[in-house]
Formats: structure tokens, C-alpha cells, sequence
């Protein structure tokens, strides 16, 4: 890590973006975990001393080069918007090459107080920074776009939240950080000059196909638009809800970041709802395509100075196509259909039909049907059903498509390829979170290791394959962290 060398574009090219502030450490600080894989995505060819990661990455002590600054954005929060909100609890240390030579940022989340705290402590609580760990690993292993984690830190600095928790830090990796709320804050503050500013550096830094062509912010807009779709569309195949898709929470690079109150369906659910202070479900499963939407008609209107209303409307005419059309690829594969025809949707919708009245498990329905013969007349999988006769009849419809498709043994293991048989269920966060505020820390690394092969049988794992407990139903997960 100390030959890390910091090249710090955002310090150095977006003056009056940001504030200088230095990290606040935490006390006693210890490794909780660590990612091996982002650190080779780093240059780290194994994992650093514990006493070194915790010595930079806790507040005690900058790494040589880094130039710690907290962003100021905006954003629409549950539909209001919010005129200023920035980073009240990370920092960005500085951005660094990765090793395929692209510039990455280091974000420190958890480092204290800054400008832009609003009367908060600035400060992560270890609960939430394993959530986001491990999140970011799940996502990972699923090839979702999304930021990484190097590390988190533990200490037993007290924080105050629903109850009396201890604070921790996490080094967040990512291509960007910029928001749709970065652009908001300008736009609304009326400070065009500072928005263009915005818009060239992500030109320079993220679009850079773009700078060429006849309109480069309309054409920057329209990648955004799409990426933004793709991205939510592969949240909606694998059960993924987000939990807070304010605008702030959007990355203009189509990432998954911030990660809060967010769920992996266990039980088929359209209206799922994984934060409990989202009373209105704004953000539920079955929303979050419009939601990502309305979105990017926020980041349109921020961007009106620089892209026309003719402009925006054409770039986000591409949304709903994007969206579709990955969704739909997404979805043939997990019923292991090489395209998806007019007349199928009768078919695929009923089985999430099914799902839906009898709270089947999304994720486990899909893995056994990648394991069901579909030249047997019956399939072993209607003993799990209430409705046997629906299951019967809908499974006679499924096989003689796939029957009359062809490439029987093909696609089935393209099925398994796309459904994955584990994925970071709630109760299994909090058992790790659990396990770590007693000081233990294994279980963090099982899970690990389990959601960095999520297609695969693993054996040994089996148990995290299983159905969620009962008591898991109770969990409640909200913005608090």
C-alpha cells in the first residue's frame, strides 16, 4: 500500500466541489475483514499486516500522497428534494491506478465528522459497514455492477444509534463516485459554470467515446440512461432491492452503491419492501424500474444547461428498451430458453404467479428448476407447492417449450449458470454481524467465500442453500447505520 502512488483528480480538477477534511480515528482499532480480491484488483499481491490496515484505513494515519476531501451533492430523498447533502461520514482519500491502469477512488467511509454531516457524528456503526461488505462481495460474485470494500475496521468507540454500537471504518473501492446529486447541487444553485465543470470531468474520466461526437453531454446522458436500465434490470432477475434510491444514491456509471436497508427477496414478493421506514414502499422491488426512471428525469433536468429537453427526452426513450431487453435475456436464461417469443409470457408469468400466492423462494425455485428433466411428465419439485395442479399444469406448458426449443442439455446448464443457488440473505448478515460484535470473526470469511461462487454446488456450504429460518421473517433493516 505505501507504494501506492495518488493521482488525486478530483482534488486537483474539481476546486470548489469539496472540502478538505482529515479523518477522525477511531480507538483500538481491529481487522474485521478483508477482500482478496479487491486487493489484487489493487496490486496487492497478498493481504497486508493487520496493524498496517488498520493504521491507515482506521483515521490514525494518511497513506503518503492521499488528499482526504468530502464531496458536496445534493438529491431528491423520497421524492423531496434535499438542497444539500454531500459526504457527512466518508472521505475520498484520492484516486489511485488499478491494475488494469484505470483510476480508481478510495473512499473512506466512517471517518468523522465533516461540513457536510448535518448534526451527525460522521461516524459508520459496525453493522452496517459488514452489510455493505458483504454486499459488495454478493454483488460481485454475481457480476452485478457495483463498488467494492478492501477492508473493515472495528474499534470500541461508542456510537449512538436505535441503541448504544460501537463505530467502524470501511475503505470503499470504486471507478467513481459521482452522482446524479453531484450534478442536482449545481444545477439548483443556479452554478452552471461548476455543473459543466462536473460534466467535463466525467467526459474526460468515465465517457471519454463521447468527447467526439456532435453532442458529447446528450451523448454521455444516453450511456448513463442505459446503464442506469441494465443495472436495475439485473437487480430485478436475482431478487435484489435496493432499499433507498435517492438520487443521491445514484452512481453515473450504472454502480450499485450505498448500501443501507437493501434485501435479497427470500419468498416471491412484487411489493418487497426491505427498509421498514419506507412506509410507503417508494422503493420496493416492483418499483425500482420507475424509480430509476424518475431518477434519470432528475439528473435530465440538472443537466438541462448543457443537454437540450429534445436531447433528453430522445437519450431516455432508450430507457425502457434497455431495461427490457436485458431483463428479458436475463429471464430466458433463467428459464433456459434462448429468447424469450410473444407468446411466452403467459408461461413465465405464471410461475411467478404461483410464487407470488404461495411465497415461494425466488432464488431456490429457479436453482431446482435448473436441475429438473424436462423429458420426465412430471417434475419432483410440485411436492413443494400447495397448488399441485397449477404447479402440474404449468409445468407441462414450460416442458413442451423447452422440449420444442431443442438443446435440451445445453440450456440446462446455461439455467444453472444464471440461477445462483446462494446469495446473501438477511439472516445471514446478521448472524455475521452478530458473531463479529462479540469479536468473532469467521463467519464474515465463510460467507465470503460461499458468495464468491454463487453458481456453484459447494458442497461443504450447503447450509446457506437452505431455506431462510423463521425468525428471519422478523428481521427489520432500516437507514440507521
Amino acid at each position: 500500500m505505501e507504494t501506492w502512488q495518488f493521482e488525486n483528480s478530483w482534488f486537483n480538477e474539481l476546486v470548489g466541489t469539496y472540502s478538505e477534511v482529515s479523518p477522525d480515528a477511531i480507538s483500538n482499532p481491529t481487522l474485521v475483514a478483508y477482500s482478496d480480491s479487491t486487493g489484487r484488483s489493487l496490486g496487492l499481491a497478498e493481504q497486508p499486516a493487520a496493524a498496517d490496515l488498520c493504521r491507515y484505513f482506521s483515521g490514525h494515519q494518511l497513506l503518503a500522497g492521499s488528499q482526504p476531501i468530502a464531496q458536496v451533492y445534493a438529491g431528491h430523498q423520497f421524492g423531496q428534494y434535499v438542497p444539500q447533502l454531500g459526504d457527512g461520514r466518508g472521505l475520498l482519500l484520492g484516486q489511485i491506478r488499478n491494475q488494469q491502469g484505470d483510476l480508481v477512488d478510495l473512499h473512506l467511509k466512517g471517518a468523522g465528522q465533516t461540513p457536510y454531516s448535518r448534526f451527525g457524528d460522521g461516524r459508520a456503526v459496525l453493522r452496517s459497514s459488514i452489510r455493505e461488505f458483504l454486499a459488495s462481495e454478493a454483488l460481485s460474485g454475481l457480476t452485478i455492477p457495483t463498488t467494492q470494500a478492501l477492508c473493515v475496521i472495528g474499534s470500541d468507540t461508542p456510537v449512538q444509534r436505535e441503541e448504544l454500537e460501537s463505530a467502524a471504518t470501511l475503505l470503499r473501492v470504486s471507478d467513481s463516485h459521482l452522482r446524479f446529486g453531484h450534478f442536482e447541487f449545481f444545477y439548483h444553485r443556479n452554478e452552471h459554470d461548476k455543473l459543466k465543470q462536473l460534466a467535463d470531468f466525467a467526459l474526460r474520466h468515465h465517457f471519454p467515446d463521447c468527447i467526439d461526437q456532435p453532442e458529447p453531454y446528450a451523448a454521455m446522458f444516453q450511456q448513463v440512461v442505459v446503464k442506469t436500465a441494465q443495472l436495475i434490470a439485473k437487480w430485478q432477475a436475482v431478487g435484489f432491492t435496493h432499499g433507498v434510491m435517492n438520487t443521491d444514491n445514484m452512481s453515473l456509471l450504472g454502480l450499485t452503491i450505498d448500501y443501507g436497508p437493501y434485501g435479497f427477496m427470500d419468498g416471491y414478493q412484487a411489493g418487497y419492501i426491505p427498509n421498514h421506514s419506507d412506509h410507503g414502499g417508494r422503493y420496493s422491488y416492483a418499483q425500482q424500474p420507475g424509480i430509476g426512471h424518475w431518477n434519470l428525469q432528475c439528473l435530465a433536468l440538472a443537466l438541462s444547461p448543457l443537454v437540450t429537453k429534445e436531447q433528453s427526452q430522445l437519450a431516455l426513450e432508450h430507457y425502457q428498451t434497455a431495461l427490457l431487453g436485458r431483463y428479458s435475456q436475463l429471464m430466458a436464461a433463467k428459464f433456459g430458453l434462448n429468447e424469450i417469443q410473444q407468446n411466452d409470457g403467459e408461461m413465465l408469468n405464471g410461475l411467478f404467479t404461483l410464487m407470488q400466492s404461495e411465497g415461494q423462494d425466488l432464488t431456490r425455485t429457479f436453482r431446482q428448476l435448473s436441475h429438473q428433466d424436462v423429458n420426465q411428465q412430471h417434475s419432483a419439485m410440485e411436492d413443494d407447492w400447495v397448488d399441485r395442479d397449477g404447479f402440474r399444469q404449468w409445468w407441462q406448458a414450460y416442458r413442451q417449450r423447452r422440449i420444442a426449443q431443442g438443446d435440451i442439455e445445453h440450456w440446462q446448464q446455461q439455467m444453472l449458470l444464471t440461477n445462483p443457488k446462494y446469495i446473501l440473505r438477511n439472516y445471514m448478515a446478521q448472524q455475521a454481524i452478530e458473531e463479529a460484535q462479540s469479536g468473532r470473526f469467521d463467519e464474515i470469511a465463510r460467507l465470503q467465500q460461499v458468495l464468491a461462487r454463487p453458481y456453484d454446488e459447494q458442497p461443504e456450504y450447503e447450509q446457506y442453500a437452505a431455506l431462510p429460518p423463521d425468525w428471519s421473517q422478523h428481521l427489520e433493516i432500516s437507514c440507521s447505520s
